[in-house]
């Protein structure tokens, strides 16, 4: 029993790990992990009725109905890694762009091959799901993200957006939040321990996943080879947002309010820099990539070095990380 908490308190520390990147699921990672199903059925379960089974049977078996110790593991490490690791995310994101994504895009090329062979038997329903899923999940990852609705009442909608996305794999609960303008006000809130709006997003959070693991639970039930195409199209869909290397595009507002759009390109990893240089300009109103080749990215960012073969490595590795994921999800269920 304890081995598998262990394990599950790890498999929580990677999904927190992915979820504080924007761009990468932490429902992927369940997945991959052998405990997606669990997660949902859990979560699905949690209603009336356990407080119907403290009063009559006790506290043991309402611990037992909803799998206690399986939540408390998984989301201990959830927590732990998201908290500890967003401040990580976020310098490698600035600095080392290229490196984080590569491994990452690595991970979920591998993903794609790992849920699409849970499908049985393909035929044009699911195709047109697949489809349907990618093209969904491509179309989110090319939105650029908003400037903040601000407000404290936007922080539970954020929450409960973020958390559905968090669960599916291939969608981004941070980057559905980085879209929302939310990223910011919360990864702020936690830095310096605003209770406020950490229990507001938490509140919306909470909402949102008991619904919609609900729904995820009934679409399993009843469709499940078709729900896994769709899943497996929002995994390949979002292969576009994790590509290393990108073209960015920023639209900025100066002091007078009026929105101009910059003639200058940025890569990722020099976009900070490029606007604490703006000193005319005041607020980031959105942020717009695509996805180039590294011979673009070296050509548009005066010969820079690509770091071709370092993303190439890295993309390895992450694809390895995920067959060591499934062996050990393998003998978990052994």
């Amino acid at each position: 029993m304890k081995s598998r908490l262990y394990s599950i308190f790890l498999k929580g520390i990677a999904m927190g790990a992915a979820d504080a990147v924007p761009g990468v699921s932490g429902g992927t990672i369940a997945f991959i992990s052998g405990i997606y199903q669990e997660l949902i059925d859990t979560i699905s379960g949690i209603n009336l009725s356990l407080i119907r089974t403290w009063r009559k049977e006790g506290f043991k078996a309402f611990w037992h109905q909803l799998n206690g110790n399986f939540l408390i593991a998984l989301f201990l490490g959830i927590l732990t890694s998201f908290v500890s690791l967003m401040r990580v995310a976020k310098y490698l994101i600035e600095q080392e762009p290229i490196m984080i994504w590569s491994f990452f895009f690595g991970l979920i090329l591998a993903s794609v091959w790992y849920i699409g062979k849970q499908i049985e038997t393909w035929n044009i329903r699911r195709v047109i799901a697949l489809v349907i899923g990618g093209l969904l999940a491509y179309y989110i990852s090319v939105m650029p993200g908003l400037s903040g609705l601000g407000g404290l009442w936007f922080l539970p909608v954020a929450g409960a957006l973020a958390i559905c996305a968090m669960i599916l794999p291939g969608i981004s609960g941070s980057f559905i939040l980085v879209i929302l303008g939310a990223y910011k006000v919360l990864s702020d809130a936690m830095h310096d321990f605003d209770v406020k709006r950490i229990m507001l997003f938490g509140l919306g959070a909470v909402i949102g996943l008991l619904s919609f693991s609900r729904a995820l639970k009934w679409l399993f039930h009843h469709y499940a080879q078709t729900t896994l195409a769709v899943l497996t199209g929002f995994v390949l869909g979002s292969l576009n947002k994790i590509w290393p290397w990108k073209q960015t595009w920023t639209v900025m507002q100066v002091s007078d309010g009026t929105i101009y759009p910059m003639t200058e390109q940025f890569n990722l990893g020099t976009l900070s820099l490029a606007q604490k240089q703006q000193n005319d300009f005041k607020t980031l109103k959105s942020v717009i990539e695509t996805s180039i080749s590294p011979g673009e990215y070296a050509t548009i960012n005066a010969g820079a070095d690509p770091q071709l073969w370092m993303g190439i490595g890295l993309m390895a590795l992450g694809f390895l990380t995920l067959f060591v994921l499934e062996r050990v999800a393998q003998k978990d269920r052994n």
